[in-house]
Order: structure tokens, then sequence, then C-alpha cells
């Protein structure tokens, strides 16, 4: 969504969904304990992981903008033993 609507022309802002699963083979081999890159702690209850992110862009001056951004994650890593977490991040944007 772009800021005109509010009179913030360079201003940005957005929402997204997505959902995640893994195969059924990989399922498998992590609830018995299996290591992946990212994954696997030996307890594997399986179940999606969902994301709701969220962000809005600020321009600043020029070419600085900030930006926020927040993340709600349900069931991270696939398991559903883990989370809900919130991960707020933040970034500065500068072009020269």
């Amino acid at each position: 969504m772009v800021g005109n609507a509010w009179k913030r022309n360079n201003d940005r802002a957005g929402l997204a969904f997505a959902t995640n699963g893994i195969a059924k083979d990989h399922i498998l081999y992590l609830s018995h304990g299996g290591l992946g890159f990212v994954l696997g702690d030996g307890g594997l209850k399986y179940g999606r992981e969902n994301l709701l992110d969220s962000y809005y862009t600020v321009h600043i001056w020029r070419g600085i903008y900030l930006r926020p951004d927040f993340q709600y994650v349900v069931h991270p890593g696939y398991n559903e033993a883990r989370g809900p977490v919130f991960v707020p991040s933040f970034r500065v944007y500068v072009e020269f």
C-alpha cells in the first residue's frame, strides 16, 4: 500500500500471511530425532508454520528510509510445542 492516501507519497505499508508445511517423510525423520540445517530437536509434534508479517516504511529525507517490521509466527519450526513467537525488527535504508 502506498502512502498517498494519508499524504505520505514515499511511505509504504504492507501485510502478508504465509503458511508452510514439510513433506511426510521429513516429518517422520524429524519426529524420530533427525536433525536438519535449521530444524530438529528430537521432539517434533508437527504443525504447519503460520506467519503474519507487517511493515511500514517511512521516508525520512531524500534517500533515507526507516522500516519497522513485525512478524508473528505460530508453530515455528513446524512444531506445535513451540511458539507462538513475536519477532520485531528494524531496518535503515540509505540511497546514495
